[in-house]
């Protein structure tokens, strides 16, 4: 009787097991290669404001949304590359821009000229795109205070407050799309990346509730959460700085993540990510930290190995 308990319990948890990974395969399948042909401009609005919009996978955002027919206000901190980042897009896909120049993290003043310069615009997309990471690995103790300062603004009050600032618009016409791009770190404690992930585990958070806050109103709110792709924030290690079947570019992946908005509330934003999420959430969580932790250590030593033959080359030419 004993062994017809356990044998049954066993086949429980075998077919529950199935059928999630099943399920997985199933939704994958449904985001990322059947998908759904979803006019964005129709379904959301005419403008979408990007942030962080000049490198990286904000630059891309900016393109792609434009691709389909968007106009894009940009926000970034460097008025001279906002004039060559809109003048890109104006030129690849015919559409306007608005440029605006901020310095995020420099919190509510910042805020309040993006809130001005934001006035007779009406908004159907917001891309949370701007963030700050660490330059590389690092102890809590050795980052200057200013930096984490500044990641903290960045991270989450400019998320935060500038969700805030467009939602009335929003809710008044009963659409609108939040896209918050956060990160793989947010699965698990990241250690030497400590305030980076936890940063990234509060815009998780913040999109699941607002999303069921909102979602009477007709507001999607999309969670995106990369792993690694090649932009000037992995420079630190080349092992994830460079192109690679795993690191898409920033292009590639703005494409794969876009096509998601209107499909699904959140998402790696690429098939490959989300496969390495769906294999690394089978790991324990523990052995996820230590893994990490490791994996981070590694890339400390990448970093610190370049800058000192660096400093050693700066050195000889010196002589």
């Amino acid at each position: 009787m004993l062994i017809l308990v356990f044998a049954t319990i066993g086949c429980i948890v075998v077919g529950v097991a199935i059928i999630h990974v099943l399920w997985k395969l199933i939704d994958g399948l449904r985001i990322h290669v059947i998908g759904q042909n979803v006019d964005l401009k129709e379904k959301f609005g005419s403008w979408a404001v990007v942030t962080g919009s000049t490198d990286g996978i904000g630059q891309a955002y900016a393109h792609e949304l434009a691709r389909r027919g968007i106009n894009i206000i940009l926000i970034s901190r460097t008025l001279d590359k906002l004039i060559k980042t809109a003048k890109e897009v104006e030129s690849a896909h015919g559409v306007k821009t608005k440029i605006i120049a901020a310095d995020m993290s420099e919190g509510k003043a910042a805020m309040d000229k993006i809130k001005t310069e934001l006035e007779g615009h009406t908004i159907g997309i917001l891309v949370n795109n701007v963030g700050a990471n660490y330059t590389y690995p690092m102890y809590l103790d050795e980052i200057p205070e200013k930096d984490l300062w500044n990641l903290i603004n960045l991270n989450i009050a400019t998320t935060t407050m500038l969700t805030k600032l467009v939602l009335p618009q929003m809710k008044e016409r009963g659409k609108g799309a939040i896209v918050n791009v956060s990160s793989s770190s947010e699965g698990q404690p990241w250690p030497l990346f400590t305030v980076y992930a936890a940063s990234k585990i509060y815009i998780k958070y913040f999109s699941e509730a607002l999303r069921i806050e909102y979602q009477q109103h007709g507001i999607t709110v999309q969670h995106i959460s990369p792993a690694f792709v090649s932009t000037k924030m992995n420079d630190f290690s080349f092992r994830v700085r460079n192109k690679s079947f795993f690191v898409p570019d920033a292009t590639q992946y703005a494409r794969s993540a876009v096509s998601t908005l209107g499909v699904t509330d959140t998402s790696t934003g690429f098939w490959v990510h989300g496969i390495q999420a769906f294999f690394t959430n089978l790991c324990p969580l523990y052995f996820r930290v230590q893994i990490g932790c490791i994996m981070n250590k590694t890339f400390r030593e990448d970093y610190l190995s370049r800058k000192g033959k660096e400093e050693a080359e700066s050195c000889q030419k010196k002589e």
